[in-house]
């Protein structure tokens, strides 16, 4: 019992440095976008479309931060100081329709 106490505390105490930072990439430059993500590992950033829908998205430093079924792909979001900032995303790895390889890319 005691065992499983101390188990669930470490969970606990661990579970607020698991949590990922949220920003708006309309507030920053793009090269303060990419440096977030790639000192954090993965942030999340929502911002608001041209048509004013709430838009937010988890955005990764690589693969690694993906989930086993997924790998990092380019896309690009706006930023303070251009409409297309590229980062990287989790993409389905089904999205690859037939590739032999996945693609590793690196931010």
């Amino acid at each position: 019992m005691k065992k499983i106490a101390l188990a669930l505390m470490l969970v606990l105490a661990a579970s607020p440095a698991l949590a990922v930072s949220r920003y708006n990439p309309l507030t920053m430059s793009c090269a303060s976008v990419r440096a977030a993500i790639h000192n954090q590992g993965a942030v999340i950033f929502r911002y608001q479309s041209p048509r004013g829908l709430p838009l937010y998205d988890r955005y990764v430093r690589n693969s690694n931060y993906c989930d086993a079924t997924d790998y990092a792909e380019w896309t690009y979001i706006p930023s303070k100081d251009t409409p297309r900032c590229q980062v990287l995303n989790c993409q389905n790895i089904d999205n690859l329709d037939g590739m032999l390889f996945v693609p590793h890319h690196q931010l």
